[in-house]
């Protein structure tokens, strides 16, 4: 599907001119219309151009949901820049990473990250301007004039948004606005979400499933609620409080929810539709979940940020057919996917392989990596480093994974990156980072350690030194000892082995 000229602002541009008095966001006690977020948008597009930020200039985004976010977003994209959302749970020096990596010349940032900023501006000695949310921030809006829109659309980037790499170093997947923009148009017009929705962003707006969510409640219209945080009783509390029709969850977050000694007590008869996806659900939450709601449409969302969003729905009706609940659903409108082999061969229907896609929505590729674009857009196909099958309906069905990535409450880790920390410590002579089945987070992380000669480690130990370095999401819950690794013939540690 080629959708030319589409804009991540157009749908802005509207509901500021049909609706301009409708409630846009609420934020805790703080609501605007969309009005209002319009004027604010020019302002800060204003603001960004008086401090030097010109058309395809990286503006970085650290902040918690809430519409400072949103604004800042807009407010990036109407002055021309390419946006950098930043996960709000990384370390100052992940943080700093980024920023050099993509070029960022200016970050506004949340107070809370305030202590930080010593360290993140060491690394990233080409970030000219921090403006600090709060005073200083509003201060700095007021001083500008509205600006007229410079803009950018279909194939021009419009967020680069990073992600866990191989390499042991994040990625910035490139997003242009047609790829998110079709990817939006895709689920406002699956029939889900109804215009006029009411979408409760609890999940960070530093994912693309949770950005993707957003854009495509804003096509219709619909008004936007904010938590900073996941908090299971302050969900429930905010759906009964606004009327939330439409929410994402990963499924940690659903299981909190159904395991809140509240929950039976809030009125959630509100909600329409529960999206949930970015890890693996267990059929036996999901099984609860439907009896505990069972006017609730749920849908599931397979894909990476490479896709900005998914590449596969699992709708409603499909959860009601106990053979396609546990798939992952057949491909968006925009994106057509297919089994290949190793040779990039398509397999026959029902074998298994590697899932591909391609279509508007795919990325144009890694920032600065043209290598690693290339490897996995080879043949003009998004490979996802998933194995998987596909049915006679066009159904997929997510076997495993290729790749070593670890799905922790809804965060990618990658192996890789863990180990090269861990390998550090001077008590560790062999390690290997694994993902290991958890009831709660859907997967732990789990370090296995062999010990050098003379030294007697303790997991506590182990752990402390990873938290020094690393979010602490990315950090081992468990820790083995053992006397020796699992290897293969050509000296590789077995890692099937160390999973059990």
């Amino acid at each position: 599907m080629i959708v030319p000229g589409l804009a991540i602002t157009q749908p802005l541009h509207r509901a500021a001119r049909e609706t301009p008095d409708r409630i846009a966001t609420v934020d805790g006690a703080r609501q605007r219309t969309w009005r209002e977020t319009a004027s604010r948008v020019r302002k800060i597009a204003g603001a960004l151009r008086q401090s030097g930020v010109a058309p395809g200039d990286r503006v970085a985004l650290l902040a918690f949901n809430g519409d400072i976010f949103v604004d800042s977003l807009f407010g990036g994209l109407w002055a021309g820049a390419i946006v950098c959302p930043l996960n709000t749970r990384w370390t100052a020096g992940e943080i700093g990473y980024a920023l050099a990596d993509c070029g960022a010349e200016l970050l506004i940032v949340d107070p809370a990250f305030e202590a930080m900023l010593p360290d993140i501006r060491r690394d990233a000695p080409a970030l000219r301007d921090v403006i600090v949310a709060g005073a200083a921030f509003e201060d700095w809006v007021a001083a500008a004039d509205e600006a007229d829109e410079h803009l950018r659309h279909g194939d021009d980037l419009a967020m680069i948004l990073y992600t866990g790499g191989t390499t042991g170093r994040s990625k910035g997947v490139m997003l242009s606005h047609r790829a998110l923009m079709t990817y939006a148009l895709c689920l406002a017009g699956s029939g889900d979400a109804a215009p006029g929705a009411c979408m409760l962003h609890t999940a960070p707006l530093f994912h693309v499933g949770a950005i993707s969510g957003f854009l495509a409640c804003l096509l219709g219209g619909g008004r936007h609620v904010f938590l900073p945080a996941f908090d299971a009783e302050a969900v429930m509390v905010a759906i009964a409080g606004q009327r939330v029709t439409d929410l994402f969850l990963v499924p940690t977050m659903l299981q909190a929810v159904l395991d809140h000694a509240a929950f039976g007590r809030y009125d959630l008869s509100s909600v329409e539709h529960i999206y949930y996806g970015a890890a693996p659900m267990p059929p036996a939450l999901m099984d609860r979940a439907i009896a505990a709601m069972p006017r609730v449409g749920f849908v599931q969302g397979y894909g990476m940020t490479e896709t900005s969003g998914s590449i596969s729905l699992l709708r409603p009706a499909d959860h009601r057919d106990p053979d396609r609940l546990r798939s992952a659903g057949r491909a968006v409108m925009a994106i057509e996917a297919r089994i290949v082999d190793a040779d990039d061969r398509e397999v026959p229907c029902g074998e298994i392989g590697e899932i591909v896609a391609r279509g508007e929505a795919v990325m144009t590729g890694y920032w600065n990596r043209p290598d690693e674009t290339a490897e996995a857009l080879r043949g003009g196909w998004m490979h996802t480093g998933d194995v998987g099958r596909m049915d006679a309906d066009g159904y997929i069905h997510v076997v495993d994974r290729l790749k070593d990535m670890i799905i922790t409450g809804g965060e990618n880790v990658y192996s890789v990156e863990v180990e090269a920390v861990l390998a550090g410590h001077p008590a560790v002579s062999q390690c290997a980072v694994v993902g290991l089945p958890d009831p709660r987070w859907g997967e732990r992380v789990h370090a296995v350690v062999v010990a050098r000669p003379g030294h007697a480690p303790v997991a506590d130990e182990i752990i402390a030194h990873l938290r020094t370095k690393l979010a602490a999401y990315k950090c081992p819950r468990s820790v083995e000892f053992r006397s020796a690794m699992p290897l293969s013939a050509a000296g590789k540690i077995l890692k099937a082995e160390l999973r059990g």
